[in-house]
């Protein structure tokens, strides 16, 4: 069964109020009238709050890694890209031509090596037949040899063309939102150096802020939590209003900043409606582990003391001092 009492709320600071035993002189000052309200424990919720900033999950910075002109530009600016699609284009010419260099000196390759094998071929015949020197055979057995070497090298340069054809070519990584192109058709690009894009993830998305050392075992706890959803994290958005959707602890950093003694802790929200962006700033609430079955009373009845907290309990008619300890304020309460 729930505690009830109830507690002075005072008109005024400079109120008196009756606490006599009984009236021994006829100007004692009549008592203060003040009005009384009954306070039981109910479910409180506050939060602790701290700065976040919105991060997506997956980000990418877009650079070419072959060198080229501009010849295609295959999506509009802002807009959802699947994964796979064709984004940029560089022209190819170059590519294509050394490819079939590639192609044609590996075909010569082959060839001499043919070659080189009928030589070794026809040359051990003769050598059985002591009909040819040593030395030759040995020669040709030596071009054999390099012959075939030439092969894997020309192999592998059809490799390196073919792989640097497909780099003319740039697609999404993943499925996201593609920013403003930094780069428009024809423009000359250098390999790694040229910004061309930026793509990101956007549902889901994450918040990260950084918490002391000390509170690290907290946010431990609360990401081996074995409820899934719940109302522990929230955001509130820069404009004021709260974020509808409840987030969970995706990552606690590997390490402690050991110039500020903070780490790292990233928390995933679901964000069907695009409203938290990449870059975002927020406030990140989160359910202050005291909360739950409380006591709430109105601010108006906790007075101050010296840097202590009292509030009047009233009992058989007469208010008693009583000191407490307070909570969050939560509007006009207090816990």
């Amino acid at each position: 069964m729930k505690n009830k009492f109830s507690i002075i709320l005072l008109i005024s600071s400079a109120a008196w109020i009756s606490c006599s035993k009984s009236n021994k002189k006829s100007n004692v000052v009549p008592p203060t009238p003040v009005s009384v309200q009954e306070v039981t424990k109910t479910d409180a919720e506050y939060y602790d709050q701290f700065a976040g900033t919105v991060v997506a999950v997956n980000t990418v910075e877009l650079r070419a890694q072959v060198s080229g002109f501009i010849t295609g530009i295959y999506f509009k600016e802002g807009e959802i890209v699947p994964k796979g699609k064709v984004l940029y284009e560089i022209d190819r010419r170059l590519y294509e031509a050394a490819l079939r260099q590639a192609q044609a000196n590996l075909q010569s390759a082959k060839a001499s090596t043919n070659r080189a094998q009928k030589d070794v071929d026809r040359y051990s015949q003769l050598l059985k037949q002591d009909a040819v020197a040593r030395q030759i055979y040995d020669n040709a057995v030596a071009t054999l040899e390099t012959s075939q070497a030439q092969i894997a090298v020309a192999a592998a340069q059809v490799a390196t063309a073919r792989t640097n054809l497909g780099f003319a070519v740039i697609r999404a990584p993943f499925t996201g939102r593609i920013g403003i192109s930094q780069v428009r058709l024809g423009a000359q690009i250098s390999v790694g150096s040229t910004l061309l894009n930026t793509i990101s993830s956007e549902n889901p998305i994450a918040v990260d802020f950084v918490v002391d050392e000390g509170n690290i075992n907290r946010f431990v706890l609360l990401q081996n939590k074995p409820i899934k959803s719940d109302s522990t994290f929230k955001v509130k958005l820069p404009d004021g209003t709260n974020y509808k959707y409840p987030g969970l602890i995706s990552v606690i950093d590997r390490g402690v900043n050991d110039q500020t003694g903070t780490i790292r802790v990233r928390i995933r929200f679901p964000n069907p409606k695009n409203q938290l962006i990449d870059g975002m700033t927020c406030v990140l609430n989160v359910l202050n582990k005291a909360s739950g079955n409380q006591i709430v009373i109105p601010n108006k009845a906790v007075i101050e003391q010296m840097g202590e907290y009292f509030v009047y309990v009233a009992k058989d008619t007469i208010a008693h001092q009583l000191k407490v300890k307070t909570g969050p304020k939560l509007n006009e309460n207090i816990v």
